[in-house]
């Protein structure tokens, strides 16, 4: 018998097809199947470092299929993101097949010159976890009615195809028109895509559903396609894939106050909007804890009102660093005295200079002068660093108190070295006065060096921290972590407004 596969498709881009996969991966998973999630070609700067397929070392895949793998109860392997275009900015994306960068990249080159390839690497993926699972959970990229694509849509049309799958159609009522976008979808899918899909599910609905049910009975009726399911809007905490959840640059935005902690009594850290900022899932459990307010910045704005600062990552270091001077935060940095952390391409955005500059593509300069808030040094190469790491953790500065085992992952070209008066920090990182760094991905996933950091940065503004002292730390991360397994909750989420049974049918799951 053939391993179905489930594809997870969505009539535009941020429908909740990534809620969804990851749902029904849990679910299966509970329920005592072998599941595989996979997306054969994702676009995001938010990756996790996973073992290769080949067991050859680490590479890289998006964060949904990281976390759809943990959902699954898996092991993340590249196989479950065998091809991955990270935006590096002016039109171009970095290329990773099966966990490794091939290059930069057009639009127009990597259709011209990689698209086989690529294809040929999601149909062996596709085939070595089909080989293995009992059912695989695809999630599709953006509409999958992108009729301009038809003829090279792999994460979509193709993966329909070459894994002979199953659709689950996925709308969101919260964008208005979501009746319209369910036929014109079905309206303009070939015909052999079309015949494949199997139900629909409309996403974010608030109110009462027995209103939804004319529409819904027409939609059915001009189909043939059955909508199974109704889902009420929730977050369930899953991580998110790409920047779409944040502002847009220019605008600025707070998470976190929602925690019930009086304005008087919370911190708000700031976090400049980068343009090619990466991996900004590092920044979720700061604004999960009791009491701190993440504020995403425009590159303009004063840092008046904030009392702590976090450098992201970045996609393309040397481009965010002349924004950064254009805009002169470089100057409200300089004046600021509060705690200071730079995660990866943050990191090395402090130091003193950055050499081989141009190895990244940003023009000719082989030397750029850094931030200055620490004295390192930035050399870049074309090696590129992929890996979970898993540390005894030895801060300092801002971070000063916070020890034991930490886990996280390094993704970034160049290493950085202490040019003068700083103190090393795990992860290749260094420290000097209120200012430190790190190449610590989910660095503040961890207890100890969350905790460090929002302590420092609460006796920096003169405020007592809500419940202090260990016991209290526990307390607020017994807190932060109350709404329970985010895959768990997906799941639940699922299983209460999906017909989940009726969808097991389709795939012949029993």
């Amino acid at each position: 018998m053939t391993t179905p596969t489930l594809l997870v498709a969505g009539t535009a881009s941020h429908v909740g097809k990534s809620t969804v996969a990851a749902g029904l991966c849990r679910l299966f998973a509970d329920r005592g199947l072998s599941v595989a999630p996979f997306k054969a070609q994702n676009m995001s700067n938010n990756a996790r470092a996973v073992a290769t397929a080949d067991g050859d070392g680490f590479g890289e895949i998006g964060v949904s299929q990281y976390v759809q793998a943990r959902a699954a109860r898996v092991a993340p392997t590249t196989d479950h993101n065998p091809v991955l275009l990270k935006p590096h900015g002016d039109g171009a994306s970095q290329l990773v097949v099966h966990g490794r960068a091939v290059g930069l990249n057009s639009a127009g080159g990597y259709y011209a010159t990689h698209w086989e390839d690529a294809r040929n690497a999601a149909v062996e993926s596709h085939r070595r976890l089909a080989s293995a699972a009992d059912v695989v959970v695809a999630e599709g990229a953006g509409s999958i009615a992108e009729i301009n694509l038809h003829d090279r849509d792999l994460a979509n049309i193709e993966t329909a195809r070459f894994a002979d799958a199953d659709i689950l159609l996925a709308a969101d009522i919260e964008r208005g028109g979501v009746f319209a976008s369910l036929l014109g979808t079905l309206e303009l899918l070939p015909d052999d895509v079309r015949d494949r899909v199997v139900g629909a599910v409309i996403t974010k609905f608030r109110g009462d559903p027995s209103l939804l049910e004319p529409g819904l009975d027409e939609i059915e009726e001009r189909t043939g396609v059955p909508v199974l399911g109704v889902l009420p809007y929730d977050d369930p905490g899953l991580p998110e894939e790409d920047s779409l959840a944040l502002p847009a640059e220019g605008e600025r935005a707070t998470v976190g106050d929602d925690d019930g902690v009086a304005a008087e009594r919370a911190v708000t850290i700031g976090v400049p909007r980068l343009p090619r900022i990466s991996n900004a899932t590092d920044f979720g459990p700061l604004s999960e804890t009791p009491g701190v307010r993440v504020a995403y910045l425009p590159l303009d704005a004063t840092l008046d009102g904030i009392d702590g600062v976090v450098l992201p990552g970045s996609k393309n270091t040397v481009d965010d660093l002349f924004a950064l001077r254009d805009a002169r935060f470089g100057d409200e940095l300089a004046a600021f005295d509060g705690p200071v952390v730079g995660i990866c391409g943050g990191y090395q955005l402090l130091g003193e200079t950055i050499e081989n500059a141009h190895v990244e593509g940003s023009g000719d300069d082989e030397t750029v002068e850094g931030l200055g808030r620490l004295p390192i040094v930035t050399r870049f190469s074309r090696d590129k660093r992929v890996e979970p790491v898993s540390v005894e953790f030895d801060g300092a500065g801002p971070l000063a108190g916070a020890t034991g085992a930490v886990d996280g992952y390094e993704i970034h070209m160049g290493d950085s070295r202490i040019v003068g008066d700083a103190t090393p920090v795990s992860g290749d990182g260094a420290a000097l006065g209120s200012v430190a760094g790190t190449y610590i991905h989910d660095l503040f996933a961890n207890d100890s060096p969350r905790n460090a950091f929002v302590d420092a940065v609460y006796e920096s503004a003169g405020r007592e921290r809500p419940a202090t002292g260990a016991a209290g730390a526990a307390e607020a991360d017994a807190d932060a972590g109350a709404s329970g397994d985010p895959s768990d909750r997906a799941a639940a989420l699922v299983a209460d407004n999906l017909d989940v049974a009726a969808l097991c049918d389709a795939l012949g799951l029993g």
